[in-house]
């Protein structure tokens, strides 16, 4: 994840199937449609023309629900975040790993992402990367005797997190300066397969330069293929919600440096009139595939992707942004827009690590921009917000800075934002995490439904009891074919979400003693899409 000064800081439409399965959907389930709900999304209120629907309301209250995407990123490389420490006993590393969802939990997060190949490299026992060094703190490749993917999948879902597990296609290493390898091929673990396909390998930059690396050549077919087969692999094996890439595609540029993949491009760039629009083509080509074969495998999984902020300049181009910095279309062969034009993403979160009123790479201009390029598509726009520059200097001493960032997001109609990173979220400098959740998180929220994913209407849910007890009021119920569910309170005039769970049970510990209390529950599938309420169940003065 590169911080924000560059470069030192750093359609194709789904299958007819599912089009024709989702349009069937929405018929059928049209009586409870959520666009005939009343949301209340902290975005600014959506009303729906006249009274909610009776499937939408709570003792006739009318129900309101946040829909946000609310994340933070847990780093892996380096042992940013988890584990603290390279081969921490796998007690601790568990226990550490809690941690970090609980304070997602506390910040009333919905999902998280999670760094899993951080360097051609896994966090699962995989038939295609070694185990990654810096859990395990060997660069031998020997098995920890646990499954840390696994762990982490179980013990998010329990906490009702959604789990994006975020990838690095193309490194194969990391540099020496950082205890990594550096250009070194032997010093890769004995399994690597950069050491089975030393014809795959780009050096980059040369060896003599300090931040020298290994990386898959993303020109070779070959290679690209078994990059997809290696993250895929952990599609198919773990129950997760999201594949999430950063924007580590061609490394960035280096001074009178080039990427040395010339016998690469004389081999399969004949197509091409340059070297530029071959490699573009090449990560196209990943984000293509992958896309296409996520949804393959598991229909309902979602892909991400978190790009460099400035796709193109408008001075290099009518369509760019009003910016002056470092181009991911020019520089790093990302063609970031196309990929939201193609409808190749179900989300995307550009990294606008600026502050508003930055010359070069305005916050407050960007993100209009964004908002525009994702319009008329389905893929949803979060932005990457950038918690680790709390405490620099200029605007970034001003703890209210993320505070009137999110405020801009939700203005332009920003379906969520995922904090760089989690340590910085659990740090709070200046109390600045403080300031922007009390003003934007401080209730629970949905994750938003993305409408060209599997959708299937849960059954509605039967309340079977609810009690105070010490803790607020534990409430219990049956619930068939829902992935999740949201809990519901009479709070005043409306019925607002107070809770979320993936199992049958929770306890409401924010509920008023001092008056009669009402709620209903509804079940959500895979996609967010959000069922009936259920039955109101009162609850007397304590």
């Amino acid at each position: 994840m590169p911080a924000a000064d560059p470069p030192a800081h750093r359609r194709r439409t789904r299958a007819l199937v599912a089009v024709v399965a989702a349009l069937a959907l929405a018929v059928a389930v049209g009586a409870w449609s959520v666009r005939e709900r009343v949301v209340d999304d902290e975005r600014g209120a959506v009303a729906a023309r006249g009274p909610a629907p009776a499937a939408f309301s709570c003792a006739n209250r009318a129900a309101r629900a946040p829909r946000e995407l609310r994340g933070m990123w847990i780093t892996t490389v380096n042992n940013i975040d988890w584990p603290s420490r390279r081969g921490l006993p796998a007690e601790a590393a568990r226990a550490e790993f809690r941690g970090w969802l609980d304070l997602a939990v506390r910040r009333n997060h919905n999902a998280v992402f999670v760094h899993v190949r951080p360097s051609g490299d896994a966090l699962w026992p995989s038939t295609y990367a070694p185990w990654s060094e810096w859990l395990t703190g060997r660069r031998d490749g020997r098995d920890p005797g646990w499954d840390p993917m696994e762990f982490m999948v179980s013990e998010a879902h329990a906490r009702n997190l959604e789990f994006h597990a975020w990838f690095n296609p193309y490194r194969g290493g990391q540099p020496a300066t950082v205890g990594g390898p550096g250009p070194r091929l032997d010093q890769l673990a004995p399994t690597h397969p950069l050491r089975r396909h030393p014809d795959w390998v780009v050096t980059y930059p040369s060896a003599d330069r300090p931040g020298s690396r290994l990386y898959f050549n993303p020109g070779i077919p070959e290679a690209r293929t078994f990059v997809e087969d290696s993250m895929l692999e952990a599609v198919q094996r773990y129950d997760v919600d999201g594949v999430h890439f950063d924007d580590f595609f061609y490394p960035y540029p280096e001074a009178g440096q080039d990427f040395p993949d010339d016998a690469a491009f004389a081999r399969y760039g004949r197509r091409f009139a340059d070297k530029h629009a071959w490699r573009r083509d090449n990560v196209n080509t990943l984000v293509r595939e992958m896309s296409e074969r996520i949804k393959a495998i598991k229909p309902w999984v979602k892909f991400g992707i978190s790009p460099f902020g400035i796709w193109r300049n408008k001075r290099t181009d009518p369509a760019g942004s009003p910016t002056a910095g470092l181009q991911s279309y020019d520089d790093i062969y990302a063609d970031t827009r196309l990929w939201v034009r193609e409808q190749w993403l179900d989300y995307v979160v550009p990294q606008l690590y600026w502050h508003i009123g930055f010359a070069r790479a305005d916050y407050a201009k960007l993100l209009p921009w964004w908002a525009a390029t994702v319009k008329g598509t389905r893929v949803q726009l979060y932005i990457g917000q950038a918690d680790y520059r709390v405490g620099e200097r200029g605007a970034w001493r001003d703890p209210a800075e993320l505070d009137r960032q999110l405020a801009l997001n939700r203005r332009h109609g920003v379906s969520g934002s995922v904090h760089f990173s989690a340590r910085q979220v659990r740090a709070d400098k200046l109390g600045a995490v403080s300031r922007y959740s009390g003003a934007h998180y401080a209730g629970p929220a949905l994750v938003p439904a993305m409408a060209q994913l599997p959708a299937a209407a849960p059954a509605v849910p039967a309340i079977t009891g609810a009690r105070r007890d010490a803790g607020g009021v534990a409430l219990t119920w049956r619930g068939d074919g829902a992935a999740s569910f949201a809990v519901y309170r009479v709070d005043g005039d409306a019925a607002r979400l107070v809770g979320t769970a993936r199992g049958t049970g929770w306890v409401d510990r924010t509920a008023p003693a001092d008056r009669p209390l009402s709620y209903c529950v509804s079940g959500l599938d895979r996609s967010g899409n959000e069922g009936r309420l259920s039955a109101p169940v009162s609850v007397d003065v304590r």
